[in-house]
């Protein structure tokens, strides 16, 4: 199964990823590819430009393209469509619908962390909290509507539950028991 994970930063992402990865036999957790592109030295701002969301977007249109069956995505093209959209660039302007597609037609499953009042609540505080809020907005209007027709057939499911309940609800959305505790 292929997973992809979206949603802001210091929304649980990476636990969630490294958690079912973990959980899926044979899995692997891809590497994000802010991490990647910084090992490989590119030089991202603070914040972040819109040239290094795109950059980013580019790498992670690139993973989805990984043959690897079992693997779990912490973010997809989506998050950086999102990060674009704060940015002042339409979305639909950057790449085509057709591409974005096939990217996401590999999935088996999209999984959107939204930033929560447990969230808030129970996660260390995030740095950048203005883009942080506006991103998950932007995320969360692009997944629901769909500018681009690129996931419409790709079941998606937005985690708004409690956190120790993630796991069992993708777990479920994929159609795989949870362990007995």
């Amino acid at each position: 199964m292929r997973v992809g994970i979206s949603g802001t930063h210091g929304t649980g992402k990476t636990t969630l990823a490294e958690a079912l990865a973990g959980r899926l036999a044979g899995h692997v957790m891809a590497e994000e590819p802010y991490h990647l592109l910084d090992e490989e030295g590119y030089e991202f701002g603070f914040p972040p430009s819109a040239e290094d969301y795109r950059v980013l977007f580019a790498r992670s249109m690139a993973g989805l393209g990984s043959p690897q069956d079992a693997i779990v995505f912490d973010r997809t093209p989506v998050d950086y469509l999102a990060y674009l959209a704060v940015t002042g660039v339409d979305p639909e302007d950057l790449v085509g619908a057709a591409a974005l597609r096939s990217a996401f037609a590999t999935l088996d499953l999209l999984v959107v962390t939204p930033i929560t009042a447990e969230t808030e609540r129970v996660l260390p505080r995030a740095e950048m909290p203005r883009l942080r809020a506006d991103m998950n907005d932007a995320l969360l209007e692009l997944v629901h509507a769909d500018p681009l027709d690129a996931w419409a057939d790709v079941p998606v499911l937005e985690l708004d539950g409690p956190l120790e309940g993630r796991l069992s609800a993708v777990l479920k959305a994929l159609g795989v028991r949870p362990q007995e505790p």
